[in-house]
């Protein structure tokens, strides 16, 4: 199997599990989002600098403690992305998984235009369609559907935000992963401890399948993104590009066909209108560089 091969492999597994997520939040809806969020943080820095001391990475991550600007950037991206989880973890956990693929099919699209407003790049015509094409699918699932999606928006904007951070971070995905639940791993362990010592904690209440779950959360958490890395290496961001939207799309199917969430026709049309500015998205993207190609 060639390079091209294992990566587009790699990206199918990372999409997979990130789209499979809402099964494992739902095994462990009976701890509150809060102390989820918090074993989350705690077992990815855990599992994250173990792989980085195991693989002797942690070099890098040393030097960069030193630099004020980079690690206040880091603080900045790790409140975001514990911000971004927590309100998937309880959309999730509340049965909102149908409005939660929305803000990751919105997602790609708020990154462009965020590209227009801090990195000054220049959009195309046919991708302002695309995103006019999301905002009418917003105004109708708001005025239409009569309910503004906002834990949608909400996502698409902390993700958004928190790969802006990082697409300037000087550091790889697993060592910038470990770096920001390093700076969330003191309160979110003192927050476990806290709730244990109340007797709120779901950990110390549970069986051990149920603790081993909640410990895994670093595993589910930093193995996507190694699969990731590993893709983003081997295979085109094109190909990249399209394999992410399989990640919402079985949210989708999960929250309609497994927890059984409505999805009116109402609703349906205001997916519709967002998928049809991806489907404009990704086919102008495709052509263009398909045409950049041929004059090389």
């Amino acid at each position: 199997m060639n390079d091209n091969n294992k990566g587009l492999l790699a990206a199918c597994g990372a999409f997979t599990i990130w789209g499979l997520l809402p099964l494992y939040w739902k095994s462990v809806s009976n701890a509150i989002p809060i102390e989820i969020i918090c074993h989350r943080i705690t077992w990815s820095t855990v599992v994250t600098l173990l792989l980085l001391l195991m693989w002797r990475k942690a070099g890098p991550l040393l030097l960069v403690l030193k630099d004020k600007k980079i690690i206040l950037r880091f603080i900045l991206s790790s409140l975001l992305l514990s911000i971004n989880w927590l309100i998937y973890i309880w959309a999730v956990n509340s049965n909102y998984i149908v409005e939660t693929s929305l803000g990751y099919y919105i997602n790609p699209l708020i990154n462009v235009l965020l590209g227009v407003f801090f990195l000054h790049e220049r959009l195309r015509k046919v991708q302002w369609l695309a995103i006019f094409f999301a905002f009418l699918g917003v105004c109708y699932l708001t005025f239409g559907y009569g309910h503004f999606p906002l834990i949608a928006i909400i996502l698409a904007i902390t993700f958004g935000l928190y790969g802006l951070l990082r697409k300037t971070a000087s550091l790889p995905s697993l060592e910038g992963l470990c770096l920001e639940t390093a700076i969330l791993f003191l309160p979110a362990l003192g927050v476990l401890i806290y709730l244990a010592s109340q007797g709120q904690s779901d950990f110390i209440h549970q069986n051990i399948n149920g603790r081993l779950l909640l410990a895994g959360a670093g595993i589910v958490t930093s193995l996507p993104l190694l699969l990731f890395g590993y893709a983003a290496q081997r295979i085109p961001l094109s190909t990249l590009g399209v394999v992410q939207y399989l990640g919402p799309s079985l949210q989708l199917i999960i929250g309609i066909f497994v927890y059984n969430e409505a999805f009116p026709r109402a609703q349906m049309i205001g997916f519709m209108l967002v998928w049809c500015g991806l489907l404009v998205y990704v086919t102008e993207g495709f052509l263009v560089r398909k045409m950049r190609k041929k004059m090389l």
